[in-house]
């Protein structure tokens, strides 16, 4: 699945703001969600997710490419206001130059996640140039915000095989894709975003956006009171992958002739 993912080129010649940024934005409430039951699943082995099952009105916000400068403070002002949580895929050299602002992520109780060092299609790095696209992402991230990613979203959803299975065995990171994109990247104007994300928007879905884009940034509040309009929530992805639902178990087969005789004979048991 390929989709035009694009790293705009930002002017990101301004620095953060200051270390007192997530001081001046604690945290507030998380919300909560919980499964139907509390019996322990389970590891689960990572895999590849383009949405989850799931009978619950829920939804995961997500965002590529930044942090930004000054586009990513005003999202997660947003955010707050609206108080839900997201997740940010985020670009190992954007945290390295604005780590103020990842730091904020972390603090404010969203998830910050792994989309590679330089935005590069994946597909096309050999496995070297790959590895350090992840490695230095995650450490970059672990150095910073002090979390270690569990999921990673691959620029532009270029994936195959080999990268699949790298990243899902080697690195046990989940590749989250989406079920929404709203092109956002093209610049379609904040109207034509929130329409396309709540037209798109059904239960357990994950939702595409860019917090590089200023029409995105604009979209938001008026996409999230619609989608709350529709009596949806929110949750990071790592909590949506937490709450999906096992598919029903199928249905025992009926039998549509007479019941054959039992066999007859000894039954021998080595």
């Amino acid at each position: 699945m390929v989709s035009a993912c694009a790293q705009e080129k930002s002017d990101l010649s301004m620095r953060a703001p200051g270390a007192a940024a997530a001081e001046l934005h604690p945290p507030s409430p998380s919300l909560s969600v919980t499964p139907y039951n509390s019996t322990p699943r389970p590891p689960r082995v990572p895999s590849q997710f383009n949405s989850v099952r799931t009978s619950r009105r829920i939804l995961a916000l997500t965002f590529d490419d930044g942090p930004h400068p000054e586009l990513t403070p005003r999202l997660l002002d947003i955010l707050r206001q609206q108080g839900i949580r997201a997740t940010f895929f985020v670009v190992g050299r954007n945290v390295e130059a604005y780590p103020d602002i990842a730091r904020r992520i972390v603090a404010e109780g969203h998830e910050i996640a792994n989309h590679s060092w330089n935005h590069p299609d994946l597909t096309k790095l050999g496995d070297q140039g790959m590895r350090r696209e992840v490695e230095d992402t995650t450490a970059v991230i672990e150095r910073v915000a002090g979390r270690r990613p569990t999921t990673m979203r691959p620029p532009y959803g270029a994936i195959n095989q080999r990268i699949r299975e790298a990243l899902t065995k080697e690195y046990n990171l989940d590749v989250i894709l989406w079920s929404v994109d709203p092109l956002d990247w093209r610049k379609p104007g904040p109207a034509v975003v929130t329409q396309r994300l709540v037209d798109g928007a059904k239960p357990g879905g994950i939702l595409l956006a860019h917090d590089i884009q200023a029409g995105t940034i604009e979209a938001m509040p008026e996409t999230i009171a619609q989608l709350k309009a529709k009596g949806y929530g929110f949750v990071t992805v790592s909590q949506l992958l937490a709450l999906r639902e096992e598919p029903p178990a199928p249905a025992p087969a009926t039998a549509t002739g007479p019941v054959p005789p039992a066999p007859t004979g000894t039954l021998t048991v080595p």
